[in-house]
């Protein structure tokens, strides 16, 4: 058995803190995209949790869309009360989050971020996240997710 990345260890730390326990499985072919996670799991796209970093008028938020939806950039600025919703580069996701870009996990963050969650996640009895790497995830009720991140549950998908 080979031994659990150091990132891997900081969600599962995160989530005991947080009264979750985390069980985490690893795809060595990699869970980079969220049909690349789902076809890897056997579930859903729509189960999969892609954890997105934006600027919004500047400040860093995070959105946790269902990997069937595109994020609406609008809706996302709208729901955090800015005006100008961006992209940030991989650095900027890197320093806020402490993770690289396919493999944010939504727990365990090196700061604090609002977050903003896709309503159509809440659907799932379960859903699955990235866990620190592109090769790590965990799965996890979507009610627990909003509840232990304080995740603002409102319609941030396109279309």
């Amino acid at each position: 058995m080979s031994e659990q990345h150091p990132n891997v260890t900081r969600v599962v730390e995160a989530g005991r803190k947080l009264g979750l326990t985390i069980t985490t499985r690893r795809f060595p072919e990699g869970t980079k995209t969220a049909q690349d996670a789902a076809s890897a799991i056997g579930v859903a796209v729509g189960q999969i949790v892609k954890s997105l970093v934006f600027a919004v008028d500047g400040e860093l938020v995070m959105a946790y869309v269902s990997g069937a939806n595109q994020l609406d950039e609008n809706r996302l600025a709208a729901a955090a009360g800015g005006a100008k919703c961006s992209r940030v580069d991989a650095d900027a996701v890197r320093e806020a989050t402490g993770f690289p870009i396919g493999g944010v996990p939504p727990l365990g963050l090196a700061t604090q971020l609002r977050i903003f969650m896709d309503p159509d996640l809440l659907q799932y009895d379960e859903v699955w996240a990235a866990a620190g790497t592109w090769n790590d995830v965990f799965p996890i009720d979507p009610r627990d997710l909003q509840r232990v991140t304080n995740g603002v549950v409102v319609e941030i998908k396109r279309g």
